[in-house]
Order: C-alpha cells, then sequence, then structure tokens
C-alpha cells in the first residue's frame, strides 16, 4: 500500500495563495477648510477613510457586506498603510458597499 508522497515544503508554499491585486495610490490630501466645529472634521475624516476602504474592497472583489467583515476591513487598511479603522467605520465601509449597489 503506498501512501501520499511527504513533502517538507512549508505549508504556505504548498497552498495557493489568494491573487490581490496592487492597491492604487492615494489622491494628495487637501486641506480643510477652518471655522467648523471638531465633530464635523471627525466625521468628514471618517467618512474619507471609509469611503477609501469601500473602494480597496471593491478593487479587490469584495461586492457583499456580509463578506467585509472587520478583520478584513482592517486588513485593507493595513495594506493601504492607513491606521486601523473603528467599529463605526468598518460599519460605515460596509453600508457604502451595501448602498453603492
Amino acid at each position: 500500500m503506498t501512501g501520499a508522497p511527504v513533502t517538507t515544503e512549508p505549508l504556505d508554499r504548498q497552498l495557493p495563495m489568494p491573487f490581490h491585486p496592487p492597491l492604487p495610490t492615494p489622491l494628495p490630501k487637501k486641506r480643510l477648510p477652518a471655522g467648523r466645529p471638531r465633530e464635523w472634521y471627525v466625521s468628514h475624516n471618517r467618512r474619507l477613510k471609509a469611503m477609501r476602504l469601500a473602494i480597496a474592497l471593491l478593487d479587490s472583489g469584495v461586492y457583499q457586506p456580509s463578506t467585509a467583515n472587520n478583520r478584513r476591513i482592517r486588513i485593507t487598511a493595513e495594506r493601504l498603510g492607513i491606521h486601523p479603522p473603528s467599529d463605526t467605520t468598518c460599519r460605515m465601509v460596509r453600508a457604502l458597499i451595501r448602498y453603492g449597489r
């Protein structure tokens, strides 16, 4: 009786890795207008971050909000080089994916 061949390669070389297309470079940032309440700036920056993450997820093939869990969104943020988003921002990303269809 012959068994399966034994390999000594590490597991990450044996299994095919999912394809991740290169992410686009972000647009240059513009200064925000002065004189608004602090909450406006916080929500504005949150919306911008959520839009960047939603676009990156759509470009990488995530089209359903149910497949965009917090972990996947935070990994995408890490790949983009931005700070990990909060739970609120992750919910906003899923809402953008849901209503952008």
